[in-house]
């Protein structure tokens, strides 16, 4: 099943049903900019006990079951400016 999805209330429609008789309600979401992520509680009541999921938010817009992937460190490589002078050497003692 392919899991992203633009719009959150395609996904839930994914998960719990289109033609579901029980109605899917927002339990929980976070929305903080202090938050590191963004997601949504859905929950819906069946015969067989509460079902819930969680919806995240991704940084292309997408919603997933999934969380975005941690940003980690990363290391770039740059032309250290050339300390040599002028005629392409290193300069020698007098």
């Amino acid at each position: 099943m392919n899991t992203r999805e633009t719009s959150l209330r395609r996904l839930v429609e994914r998960w719990f049903g289109p033609d579901s008789q029980m109605r899917a309600r927002v339990t929980l979401f976070s929305h903080s900019r202090a938050s590191r992520w963004r997601y949504v509680c859905v929950a819906s009541r069946r015969a067989t006990g509460e079902l819930s999921i969680f919806f995240f938010r991704h940084d292309d817009g997408s919603w997933s079951v999934f969380p975005p992937e941690t940003t980690r460190p990363t290391m770039n490589v740059a032309r250290m400016p050339d300390l040599r002078g002028a005629t392409g050497g290193i300069a020698s003692p007098g």
